[in-house]
């Protein structure tokens, strides 16, 4: 593990304290686990927008699917 320092707004420090106290943990574990958080929530963005430009590139069509309709499945009827 590294130390770093970093500049905080004071209320940012206030509601991270408090909130590392109410979860019983510390300000820099609270921290460690806010930025993997937002290291995945960007990941999965750049996925998704990767997934949308793909879409856009490929439209579905309306029958791509529609042969797999007589093999569905759906319990008693």
């Amino acid at each position: 593990m590294r130390t770093i320092q970093m500049t905080l707004d004071s209320d940012l420090v206030d509601a991270v304290d408090l909130v590392s106290e109410e979860l019983s943990t510390s300000r820099s574990a609270f921290t460690r686990q806010a930025l993997r958080d937002a290291l995945a929530k960007h990941k999965r963005q750049q996925l998704e927008k990767q997934h949308r430009k793909g879409y856009e590139k490929h439209p579905m069509v309306a029958e791509e699917f529609g042969v797999w309709e007589t093999e569905q499945v759906w319990g008693e009827e």
